[in-house]
């Protein structure tokens, strides 16, 4: 399901369709909890999920609500309007996830909020290249306009110091968020290259994430 949501955005040219789709989700939802699924795959899938690990609904309509909102296709006003996003997909998911492992600790959660804020934030830092060539920037607009960047400067690629500090402000709420997981190794690349958001370096999957991550799980504790 979380696929899907994901790639609706993408794959429309009319917000309508969009909405449509993101209707079916919601439906499908309130059917799955009706005990009356749908009969579509995923959706099979998920009722079988929810039945055997009793997932909370509301995780399950807060990311399809905000990923609705999302489909306006305008940027964030500001950082605080990205977190919100962040936590009710990025951070939902997360808390999705530690239900169906068994996990229901207010510890567990509070540490799930935090890397999905900073999950959703890195997501949207290393998905700027992508969205320019398409014409479209969705960094927050108060850190754009305390340093005087335009959307255009982002879209023209350019590299000068008040671009490289947005991306220094905006990667900077999401260390605020994490101490100890794999996606500061993404934000120590970044500072590593004066966080020009365009090196080619950034650009490339780390082939070694699943030992790092491996190696992390060994030395972290929450």
């Amino acid at each position: 399901m979380w696929n899907w949501l994901r790639q609706i955005k993408d794959s429309i040219t009319q917000k309508t369709t969009g909405l449509m789709r993101m209707q079916f989700w919601r439906d499908a939802v309130e059917d799955i909890y009706s005990d009356n699924p749908p009969h579509q795959p995923v959706a099979t899938e998920l009722w079988r999920a929810v039945k055997k690990h009793n997932l909370t609904k509301m995780w399950f309509m807060k990311i399809i609500d905000e990923r609705e909102k999302n489909l306006d296709d305008r940027p964030y006003r500001n950082i605080q309007e990205l977190e919100t996003y962040a936590e009710n997909t990025q951070s939902a998911l997360l808390y999705l996830t530690l239900e169906t492992l068994g996990v229901r600790d207010i510890h567990a959660d509070h540490a799930a909020s935090h890397i999905g804020k900073a999950q959703g934030i890195v997501t949207c830092l290393r998905a700027t290249p992508y969205h320019c060539t398409r014409q479209k920037v969705f960094l927050p607009m108060d850190i754009c306009m305390l340093h005087g960047v335009s959307q255009e400067d982002f879209i023209r690629g350019k590299q000068e110091k008040n671009v490289r500090d947005v991306i220094y402000d905006i990667a900077s709420q999401a260390h605020i968020h994490l101490e100890h997981v794999a996606l500061d190794d993404y934000l120590y690349n970044m500072r590593k290259v004066d966080f020009n958001i365009f090196h080619p370096s950034l650009q490339k999957t780390s082939t070694l994430l699943p030992l790092y991550l491996y190696i992390r799980s060994w030395k972290t504790t929450y």
